[in-house]
């Protein structure tokens, strides 16, 4: 963890050069997501409710997801710009190096300027927790902490699929999107708002509905099952799968000669 420390501060450092184009790109990451923020906000201008949810649980829900795609997009960028690493022969580099190549590939690239989504989610958080009406005890606490760094291991788990999938095609495949920034898309709104099929998807395949639907269920008190504030850490099982392709492509890793 120190390697990976310091691989911070060097990248921390060196975006910070140009102050100016480093908040400006920050602000430019939070208008982005403001966009999605306004959509929702306008629906309820309209509609009081949606499959039974209020503003401020929607609010809750879209925050929870949004800090979740913007810590794993700032760390995990590695993996998500992991094509260009291949087309320029930097992985050659990193292989011949006596550290994890994982490890490598999250240090030399985080992109801070990410946290500008991750502050503006962090803003709609502190409104909507005192709106939204849970009843907050230390194991809500808790269950609402699990959902946001298990979320964050699970997009940095999608990041990976991306990357291991480079090995193959050299060039990224950009369907995966469907699943990153789609997934960010997705989670603005409880997953059963979108039908069961969805909602039956993102539980066995891409298990995002773990950490973002049966908990927040569980938050809101609609829940019959205590257990579903356990689901988040089941959610990190995806890693496994993840884990293993990352592995498969380093093994059969061929230099582009670049």
């Amino acid at each position: 963890m120190r390697l990976y420390f310091k691989y911070l501060g060097i990248q921390l450092r060196c975006q910070m050069q140009h102050k100016g184009s480093f908040f400006l790109n920050m602000i430019g990451q939070a208008l982005t997501s403001l966009t999605t923020f306004l959509g929702v906000y306008f629906m309820f201008l309209r509609f009081h409710t949606v499959a039974g949810f209020t503003f401020e649980e929607v609010l809750l829900c879209f925050a929870t997801v949004l800090l979740c795609f913007s810590a794993a997009e700032c760390f995990g960028r590695g993996f998500d710009a992991f094509s260009r690493m291949l087309g320029n022969g930097q992985f050659d580099r990193i292989l011949v190096r006596p550290r994890n190549e994982a490890l490598q590939v999250l240090g030399t690239n985080v992109d801070f300027t990410r946290l500008g989504r991750f502050l503006e989610a962090l803003a709609v958080f502190a409104y909507a927790i005192p709106k939204c009406g849970v009843a907050w005890t230390w194991d809500k606490a808790a269950t609402l902490l699990m959902m946001l760094v298990c979320g964050t291991a699970v997009f940095i788990g999608l990041f990976v699929v991306y990357a291991s999938l480079c090995f193959f095609t050299t060039e990224g495949l950009e369907f995966i999107n469907i699943f990153t920034d789609g997934g960010r898309e997705f989670g603005r709104y409880p997953f059963s708002v979108y039908g069961g099929r969805v909602l039956k998807f993102f539980t066995f395949v891409v298990p995002l509905a773990l950490f973002q639907y049966y908990p927040f269920l569980y938050l809101l008190g609609r829940a019959q099952h205590w257990w579903y504030c356990l689901l988040p850490p089941i959610s990190l099982l995806f890693l496994i799968p993840c884990r293993f392709l990352w592995k498969l492509g380093v093994r059969h890793f061929r230099s582009t000669g670049s």
